[in-house]
């Protein structure tokens, strides 16, 4: 690094990271290694090494807060936390195994059955309009959406079972809402955002993630826990008749 010379470092600093990653050619593949730097706002599921990884940088306020209750932390980062998990399993990550290789492991009836229930799953989000004429492809989107909503189901059944075993009374509000209230306002809260109209119909088009609202409401209409907990009946908005569920 070379104080006043900042093209010359950022040309250094490529050609430095390309003869580490040379360097690691005929090596043992370090399993300690970490793609993303500790302070990233980000977390992922590696499937060729079989692990997730959570870097202190998003394991700060507001997605995690040790003095927010249960309830929010468990809706936002506990959904993270289950959003990684559930990529070991959604359409790519189910063809590695415990290894990381790529390997059918699973019986050809599950695969069958898998594929029906995420079909839900594809044509669900596809009818979402991100902006404008332009629709979120469900194909594309499929791996994220299903790690979204398996993930934050986890979420939800490990806030249940901490709840009895800490006895937290479901019923008692705090700060006008109850526990179940608080956890989807959390994972609501953990998508807050906006985005321009050109950035959305480019992620619709290119980015297997969907846009954050359908991360959001996407999910929340695919469990009768969410319209359960705010008094919500069948055939209201984000209530509807039938839902999609792959995990």
């Amino acid at each position: 690094m070379r104080r006043g010379d900042a093209y010359g470092n950022a040309q250094r600093a490529v050609i430095f990271e390309n003869l580490r990653q040379i360097s690691k050619i005929g090596k043992p593949v370090d399993r300690g290694e970490w793609g993303m730097t500790p302070p990233t706002v980000n977390a992922y599921y590696n499937p060729s090494m079989n692990d997730i990884n959570f870097p202190a940088g998003i394991l700060q306020s507001p997605l995690y807060d040790p003095k927010a209750t249960d309830a929010l932390n468990y809706g936002d980062i506990g959904g993270v936390v289950g959003h990684e998990l559930t990529h070991g399993f959604d359409d790519q990550g189910r063809q590695f195994d415990g290894n990381g290789n790529l390997s059918d492991w699973w019986t050809s009836e599950d695969g069958k059955k898998f594929e029906e229930k995420a079909d839900c799953t594809v044509k669900e989000y596809g009818n979402f309009v991100a902006v404008d004429d332009v629709k979120v492809n469900g194909k594309l989107t499929l791996g994220e959406n299903t790690a979204d909503n398996g993930g934050l189901r986890l979420a939800l059944i490990a806030f249940l079972s901490d709840a009895k075993r800490k006895k937290i009374d479901l019923d008692q509000k705090e700060d006008g809402y109850t526990p179940l209230q608080q956890f989807f306002l959390g994972h609501g809260q953990g998508w807050c955002g906006s985005s321009r109209p050109e950035q959305l119909r480019l992620q619709a088009q290119t980015d297997p993630h969907s846009p954050r609202e359908f991360r959001v409401n996407g999910v929340v209409e695919n469990m009768p826990e969410f319209g359960q907990a705010f008094g919500c009946k069948v055939g209201q908005p984000l209530m509807p008749q039938n839902v999609c569920r792959v995990w």
